[in-house]
């Protein structure tokens, strides 16, 4: 059954989310809030891990999933980011937008796609999950908590525990997220001398951008 995390949203009890970051740490599935909707998250190098929170979201390894980053430092380590597609991150993290990048051999060739390697890449807005990424000391890999054959994504702590309670680990409530998906930014183009492309119009404002 999964354990119960009831987080204050502006000053997350330390000692609650260090419980959360033990059972990532172990192998768990985790729903966490973030800036857009309730996410799915687990350890970026728990091969075994990513395989069940596919499972949970009902997700093949089509699907690339996103690495959650404490900030665009964190960020510039596993991707390639030249002058330009720095200049439109930094105006769009932290936030709700996820940008696909050219990922860099610190990522996991399992999570990256696997004919352009590339990956999905997030600074999230929110203070517990940038609390829970500071404490677990490096990025989680996520997919939005879509349930299976639904198309729209959860965020409501207790609907999530009463519908997944016997799949993942942990919940951590801070109270509702959004009913909206990032927005999806593909920046790769940018590097040849190209423009970014809009891959899915969601929370994100595209005019804090410049798009």
């Amino acid at each position: 059954m999964a354990q119960y995390f009831d987080v204050h949203p502006d000053n997350p009890q330390p000692r609650l989310l260090r419980q959360a970051v033990a059972l990532l740490e172990q192998g768990g599935v985790v729903a966490v809030p973030t800036d857009s909707s309730y996410a799915l998250a687990c350890h970026l190098d728990d091969k075994a891990a990513a395989d069940r929170l596919r499972q949970i979201r009902g997700v093949d390894e089509k699907h690339l999933l996103t690495m959650l980053c404490r900030d665009l430092s964190e960020l510039a380590t596993y991707a390639r980011v030249d002058n330009r597609q720095y200049r439109l991150l930094k105006n769009g993290t932290p936030g709700a937008y996820t940008f696909i990048l050219d990922a860099t051999r610190e990522v996991p060739r399992r999570i990256s796609h696997p004919q352009r390697k590339t990956v999905g890449l997030r600074v999230p807005d929110h203070r517990v999950l940038q609390q829970l990424l500071a404490l677990h000391g490096g990025p989680l890999l996520a997919t939005t908590l879509i349930p299976p054959r639904e198309s729209e994504p959860l965020n409501d702590a207790q609907d999530i525990r009463g519908r997944f309670e016997h799949q993942i680990a942990g919940v951590i409530d801070s109270g509702a997220c959004p009913s909206q998906p990032t927005t999806v930014i593909d920046l790769t183009a940018m590097a040849t001398g190209g423009e970014a492309v809009v891959i899915r119009q969601g929370r994100g404002d595209l005019a804090a951008l410049g798009l």
